[in-house]
């Protein structure tokens, strides 16, 4: 399969090309050139098979240039029994009213970043070698919180490899900082700054001094073809999970919910639908920086010239979400020309319209909402109290926009709910919303809120507790290009 930049499909290259790479040197994302379709035997295959060997087939029908043997290979290791607490990858919960929470957390350090990233470094280094690439591959990484512990565990020692993670001050939770802080291998850096990493990517002179050092930039964010596509799986994975447990039937429609900031989540779920996931709609869930919700009520007109806030589902604190671009492509039929356009209007006006037939067409698959932190809290609250489920900021967000979507249209489609983070990455503002009593130690959080409410808190997490911060840079949004050079020393 052939794979294309948003915004020039005139050059084709590998699925290898395109992960090797992470961003095409127009500034586009890549995408394949066709959607491949789940055939009958493809969901026999998948409803008999773990999460393993489902992520394996997923894939094999995007990365053509990679072997079965390789791809199954792969996810052996990736999603290894000891790494995500047995064999149940991403469970799905069954609650009331129609919610299924795909916990997608249980992985090495509690987030769902954890899905893709953990197949992410052996799908890089295959890459690699299937390029005949020899630079050494300096991955680069913007985070608003879970990504940045998620790829530095995925890649720390990873061999032909460094990896630098860029965190905006003051704008994670104190246990993302103290994941990334904290972070053990050679090979990483970790960075507090307010980074806008697509422009170390597209700045020809970085590059070049790079080459001439024998590296090259690649990336672990979603805009990352390789990041994305592992993600694709566990939604078809839900819906086996979910037809297994008698939940709904072979062929009925489901909702897909997912809390998002960087669109990318989402876009996976339209993905496996494009494959033949039977979806009635997905239903975007934003927090108060709802620069989303406000592009799919306003008829695609997308602003990112609006106020910024840190909320307490840090991870969805953005306002330019790259993968909306992907969506963009799909929608158009592929139009470069016109993503291109847009693309080009956000960045020197911070908005865009989109026509009003390619937006009907998105309209047509999506729904959206938005959900602040103090109904946040009350969600954490009430989801406890009565099913006692404790879920973290950024699942409770998706609840109550779910919630809302179903008391406005009447839709009782059984819905699949992205359960994106432990809530013990986030004990301050669990705790609060239980009502308990917050501890001066943020590490000590931990204790506290499993001894709240007699939930124990995850070994990785509190294995963190009393280890020294290995990073402490602070770099200024204006000197971001020069932290690259840090990359040479690693």
């Amino acid at each position: 399969m052939d794979y294309v930049s948003t915004r020039n499909r005139e050059r084709k290259v590998s699925a290898a090309y395109a992960i090797a790479n992470g961003i095409a040197p127009d500034g586009g994302l890549y995408c394949p050139t066709s959607f491949p379709a789940l055939t009958e035997a493809d969901w026999k295959t998948l409803a008999e098979s773990d999460y393993k060997g489902r992520s394996a087939l997923i894939l094999g029908k995007f990365l053509t240039d990679f072997s079965a043997e390789e791809l199954a290979d792969f996810a052996a290791k990736a999603y290894d029994d000891e790494k995500f607490g047995g064999a149940d990858t991403a469970p799905v919960v069954k609650l009331s009213e129609g919610k299924n929470l795909l916990e997608l957390w249980h992985g090495p350090t509690c987030a769902f970043k954890d899905m893709a990233l953990q197949m992410l470094p052996h799908l890089l280094t295959a890459s690699l070698r299937k390029t005949g690439e020899t630079r050494t591959a300096c991955i680069l990484v913007a985070t608003s919180g879970d990504t940045g512990k998620a790829a530095l565990d995925g890649f720390h020692d990873v061999p032909g490899t460094k990896i630098m993670v860029y965190y905006p001050v003051d704008g994670v939770s104190p246990m993302q900082k103290l994941q990334m802080a904290t972070q053990e291998g050679a090979n990483v850096e970790v960075i507090d700054a307010q980074s806008a990493v697509k422009r170390i990517f597209t700045d020809d002179e970085t590059r070049a001094q790079l080459d001439k050092d024998g590296m090259m930039l690649s990336s672990a964010n979603s805009i990352n073809w390789g990041r994305l596509a592992p993600q694709i799986a566990y939604y078809v994975s839900a819906y086996c999970d979910m037809v297994k447990a008698g939940t709904i039937r072979q062929g009925d429609r489901i909702n897909v919910c997912v809390p998002t900031g960087n669109f990318g989540n989402i876009l996976a779920a339209y993905i496996a639908k494009q494959m033949g996931l039977p979806v009635n709609k997905f239903i975007c869930a934003s927090n108060r920086n709802n620069v989303l919700t406000d592009f799919f009520k306003k008829d695609g007109e997308y602003n990112r010239n609006r106020d910024f806030y840190t909320t307490t589902s840090p991870s969805m604190d953005i306002l330019i979400s790259s993968n909306l671009e992907r969506l963009l492509f799909f929608a158009s039929d592929f139009d470069d020309r016109m993503v291109a356009e847009l693309m080009a209007k956000l960045n020197g006006e911070g908005s865009y319209k989109v026509a009003s037939d390619v937006f009907a067409k998105i309209a047509a698959d999506f729904d959206a909402g938005c959900c602040d932190d103090e109904h946040a809290a009350e969600t954490i609250h009430r989801l406890w109290t009565e099913e006692k489920y404790l879920c973290d900021t950024h699942t409770a967000v998706a609840v109550r926009v779910y919630e809302d979507y179903r008391a406005r249209t009447g839709d009782e489609t059984p819905t699949v709910i992205a359960s994106t983070a432990s809530p013990f990455k986030f004990c301050r503002a669990v705790i609060e919303a239980l009502g308990g009593t917050l501890e001066k130690d943020d590490v000590t959080q931990l204790e506290v809120l499993s001894g709240l409410r007699g939930v124990p808190a995850p070994e990785t997490l509190a294995a963190s507790a009393g280890k020294t911060s290995r990073f402490d840079r602070v770099v200024d949004k204006a000197d971001i290009l020069s932290t690259v050079a840090l990359l040479k020393d690693l």
